[in-house]
C-alpha cells in the first residue's frame, strides 16, 4: 500500500487497521484479527437500517414453468409415494427452456383429489416419487396436472430491493408469508401470477440458504419475471469474480473506493472495544458513524426518496397533506 493513496485492496485495508491501532504487522495473530474485523465491518456496513446501497443491487430473472398434463398416472395403495406414468415425459427437457417437464419441488394434482402432492424425485420419464404419502384411493390411468408455484431466487440473494413489489412488469406485489399461507394455503388455481411471497426452505446438502418465491396463482404458462435484489457477494477478486468476503490481499470490497475507509473505522472500533477494552473505541465509532451518515445521505442521479409534501390544489380547494400511494411508489409530485 502506498502512503499517498486511499485504501483499495484487502491488503491495504487490514494493514491500515494494524497501523491505526499501532499493532505489529509481523504478528500472525494480529493479522488474522485485522482481517476478521475488516470482513465483519464489510458486512455491518451493509446492514444500515433504511438503506440498501445501490452498489449492492443486482438484477435477477426467473422463468416460470407451464403446467404439464400429458399422459396418465397410477398410484398403488401399497406404494403410496410412487407415481407411475403412462405416455409421460417427466424427465425430458422442455424445448428451449433448459428445464424438464417435471422436477424436484414441483407439485401434482390428481383428478378427483383435493390434496396437492410435492415431488421429491424424478426417476425417469415415467417415474416420480412424492415427498409425502398419497392418502386417496388407488389411481389407475388417472388424469393429473403437474405445476410449479415455487421458484429459486439468485444464489447470492439477501433481500429484495423493493420490499413491496416483486415484479413491476406484471405488477406482482410481495405479501407476508403468514398472510400468504392464510389466503392461499392450497394454491391450486392456475393463472397469470398476481402476488408473491418470499420464503426460505430448510438447508439441504450444505450451509447455503435456500431463498424461494411462491407465486399465486401458480403460472399457467411460461413467463419471464425480472426482479431486483440485494446481493450477499460483498467482495470481488482481481479477476472480477464476486464472493461473499475478502480473502486474498488483492481482493476488493464492492464499496466504492471513496468510502472504503469506513471499513477501517469500523474495524478499529471493534479492535479497541473487544480486544483492548480501550476508550478510544468511542472515538473510532464516532468517526465511523459520521462517515456512514454521510454515505447514507448521498442521493444518486435519478434516485427518489419518499417525501411528505403539501398537495397542490386549485385555490378554491383547501390544501391538505395527502400522499395516497405515491409514498410507496416514491413519487413526489401529485401530477405524476
Amino acid at each position: 500500500m502506498s502512503s499517498t493513496t486511499e485504501v483499495i485492496t484487502f491488503g491495504d485495508i487490514y494493514l491500515d487497521i494494524i497501523n491505526r491501532t499501532r499493532a505489529s504487522s509481523g504478528n500472525a495473530a494480529t493479522v488474522v484479527l485485522a482481517k476478521r474485523y475488516a470482513n465483519q465491518a464489510l458486512v455491518d456496513i451493509h446492514r444500515v437500517p433504511g438503506n440498501k446501497f445501490s452498489w449492492a443491487h443486482r438484477p435477477g430473472m426467473l422463468i416460470t414453468h407451464a403446467p404439464y398434463t400429458t399422459g396418465t398416472v397410477s398410484i398403488a395403495a401399497a406404494t403410496r409415494t410412487t407415481v407411475t406414468g403412462s405416455s409421460t415425459l417427466w424427465n425430458t427437457a422442455v424445448t428451449g427452456f433448459g428445464f424438464n417437464n417435471a422436477r424436484v419441488g414441483g407439485k401434482l394434482k390428481f383428478a378427483g383429489v383435493n390434496d396437492i402432492s410435492e415431488v421429491s424425485a424424478v426417476g425417469s420419464d415415467t417415474a416420480i416419487t412424492l415427498a409425502n404419502r398419497y392418502v386417496g384411493d388407488a389411481l389407475t390411468d388417472s388424469t393429473y396436472t403437474y405445476f410449479e408455484d415455487t421458484y429459486a431466487l439468485a444464489s447470492d440473494f439477501l433481500d429484495f430491493v423493493d420490499v413491496h413489489m416483486f415484479n413491476t412488469d406484471l405488477n406482482i406485489p410481495i405479501i407476508g408469508e403468514q398472510d400468504f399461507r392464510r389466503r392461499y394455503g392450497r394454491n391450486d388455481i392456475a393463472g397469470k401470477p398476481k402476488r408473491a411471497c418470499h420464503i426460505q426452505l430448510g438447508f439441504s446438502g450444505d450451509t447455503t440458504p435456500r431463498h424461494r418465491v411462491v407465486l399465486n396463482p401458480y403460472p399457467d404458462n411460461e413467463y419471464s419475471l425480472p426482479y431486483w435484489y440485494v446481493t450477499t457477494n460483498l467482495a470481488v477478486t482481481s479477476a472480477g469474480v464476486e464472493q461473499t468476503s475478502m480473502s486474498n490481499d488483492t481482493d476488493e470490497p464492492i464499496v466504492p473506493r471513496a468510502m472504503r475507509h469506513a471499513i477501517v473505522f469500523h474495524a478499529v472500533y471493534q479492535y479497541y472495544l473487544f480486544l483492548k477494552d480501550d476508550t478510544r473505541s468511542t472515538e473510532a465509532k464516532g468517526e465511523y458513524v459520521d462517515l456512514m451518515k454521510r454515505i447514507a445521505g448521498e442521493t444518486n442521479v435519478g434516485e427518489d426518496r419518499p417525501q411528505f409534501i403539501v398537495r397542490r390544489k386549485r385555490r378554491w380547494f383547501p390544501q391538505r397533506f395527502d400522499v395516497g400511494d405515491r409514498f410507496d411508489q416514491l413519487r413526489d409530485r401529485w401530477w405524476r
